[in-house]
């Protein structure tokens, strides 16, 4: 007879705990130094109430049952009428009222004082820890508004509504609120928007677009930019779901995509049978006209990415610190502790970036130089920080082990998430292409640039070195397209290194400048110099709950 106790089978040892009811944006003490140091400390309080809902029980719960219970296209309704409706979970909508309500669509547009695209930027970070798939059709309703500035009357009907802080889902005609969405590609062009063969012709009251789409995202939205070819060339649309007297635009939803992640938010393919539109801009000039679009859209991914690195690295270090195996916690190991420390940098890189990107965004209206480098800084932020989210999510699960790998923990989906992120609006090869060709058109931009990367000149010798380097390959008369990805690279890292040598305790600074500069590091997530201030940056990073 077996002397030993029978262990209780139904008993959960050594789990961790779940992370709820904190204030993700307290915890985040990157974020809410950037907050303060871009121009946007007014916006404190309202952070902290943001990030209070965004880590509660409830709203985390939300998150969950949105990307559980997906999207449902209905073609037709009961009596064989087609209706071309989508069908959300009642958490989407409960995370769609609670960005709108917190004016995480228009803050910049309602209230444009200094620093408004900073706050922005950092309460849509926030809420993303919750559910990052909402954003999507957020984001566009946010970056819509400058783009219809290019046609004023169509600006003067839409803005109000589009930057209404009341969330109305249902189609109806003469509501308050709106949602915009936009649908540029098609399948026999993808990025190539120039290839599209969607047409519109004039009608007498405006134009009709006849057409397929390849991707329309949030197609349930109020308002669509599209493009389409005119006369004149490709040319940019605005194209209402409904029509002035309340009947629907022929717009046919084929089906929703079946995607690797981003499971709370429709997208999908249509067709466009004469629908009707309004000219948005000069006819011809749609590329011109929608690119205002674009340009915060792309904010909005390094955004999204941001915000998931932060959520991988709070989750790690939580685990982390529940966690034992071999006879002590996880976070007690040293070559956890390199990993833990190693994603810690890569996420306080990305967030020093994004808000220093979204103050750019802010300075632009009067600054010249400031819009330079927004230009720039864009697509060089969009190409290397959304390009590392992907396998920065990856390791971060490895610090879970099994269950990072499950549904029922939040990795997964941050993991399903990110390479979204470097895909949606110009995957990586667009991007750095992107970047040759503003530097091409305003040389000028590449000169502001750099003087932003030597504001922290002489403060680090391995910094130095990077900056010189990447001025000799800049220089460089050979043709630069081959090197496209290997200069863009560079002059993140150049970005991120600044930022981090001016802002960042010397621990973080320090142990960036080695790894990703000085080639004092591998390749893996968690091979840092043994210098490493690993126990400051881990508790810098580590959530309070």
């Amino acid at each position: 007879m077996l002397s030993r106790s029978i262990p209780d089978l139904t008993a959960a040892r050594n789990q961790s705990v779940p992370l709820e009811d904190y204030d993700t944006f307290a915890a985040d003490r990157p974020l809410a130094e950037a907050l303060e140091r871009e121009g946007a400390g007014w916006a404190r309080g309202r952070a902290h109430r943001l990030g209070a809902i965004a880590g509660s029980a409830e709203v985390l719960q939300a998150g969950r049952d949105a990307n559980a219970f997906r999207p449902q296209l209905r073609t037709f309704d009961r009596y064989g009428h087609r209706i071309d409706e989508v069908d959300y979970h009642p958490a989407y909508h409960r995370l769609m009222a609670l960005a709108v309500e917190h004016e995480l669509h228009a803050l910049p547009w309602r209230d444009p004082r200094p620093g408004a695209h900073v706050a922005r930027a950092a309460l849509f970070m926030t809420l993303s820890r919750a559910e990052p798939g909402h954003g999507c059709p957020i984001s566009m309703t946010y970056s819509v508004v400058p783009a219809l500035r290019a046609a004023p009357e169509l600006a003067a009907a839409w803005e109000p509504r589009l930057t209404a802080t009341t969330y109305d889902p249902a189609p109806r005609p003469g509501k308050a609120s709106a949602i915009a969405g936009m649908a540029m590609t098609e399948k026999q062009g993808g990025s190539d928007v120039r290839a599209n063969v969607t047409v519109a012709e004039p009608d007498g009251d405006g134009w009709r677009l006849t057409g397929h789409k390849w991707f329309c995202s949030a197609p349930m939205s109020d308002l669509f930019l599209v493009l389409a070819q005119t006369d004149a060339g490709l040319s940019c649309f605005a194209v209402p779901r409904l029509l002035p007297d309340g009947t629907r635009n022929p717009i046919r939803i084929q089906r929703l995509k079946d995607k690797l992640g981003n499971w709370a938010n429709a997208s999908s393919e249509i067709e466009l049978h004469g629908v009707h539109g309004d000219l948005v801009g000069e006819p011809g000039r749609g590329v011109a006209t929608i690119i205002e679009m674009v340009a915060h859209t792309r904010l909005d991914c390094v955004l999204g990415t941001t915000a998931g690195m932060r959520t991988a690295v709070e989750q790690a270090i939580h685990h982390a610190r529940h966690r034992a195996a071999f006879g002590r916690l996880l976070a007690e190991q040293p070559l956890m502790r390199a990993v833990l420390a190693d994603l810690a940098i890569e996420s306080e890189a990305a967030t020093a970036t994004a808000m220093r990107l979204a103050r750019a965004y802010d300075e632009a209206a009067r600054d010249e130089r400031a819009l330079l480098l927004k230009r720039l800084a864009t697509a060089v932020a969009k190409y290397w920080i959304c390009k590392r989210g992907p396998g920065h999510a990856a390791e971060a699960m490895e610090c879970l082990g099994g269950n990072g790998y499950t549904e029922e923990w939040p990795l997964a989906r941050v993991y399903r998430e990110q390479p979204l992120l470097s895909i949606w609006e110009g995957s990586g090869n667009v991007i750095a292409l992107d970047v040759l060709r503003a530097m091409a058109r305003a040389p000028d931009a590449v000169d502001v640039f750099l003087d932003e990367v030597e504001l922290a000149a002489g403060a680090d010798q391995r910094l130095d070195d990077h900056v010189r380097r990447l001025r000799r390959e800049l220089a460089d008369p050979a043709d630069p397209q081959p090197r496209a990805r290997r200069i863009v690279e560079a002059m993140a890292l150049a970005l991120q290194g600044s930022l981090l040598v001016r802002h960042a305790p010397p621990a973080v600074a320090d142990a960036f400048c080695a790894s990703r500069l000085a080639g004092d590091g591998g390749h893996a997530y968690g091979t840092l110099p043994p210098s490493a201030g690993v126990e400051a940056i881990i508790e810098r990073h580590a959530p309070a709950a």
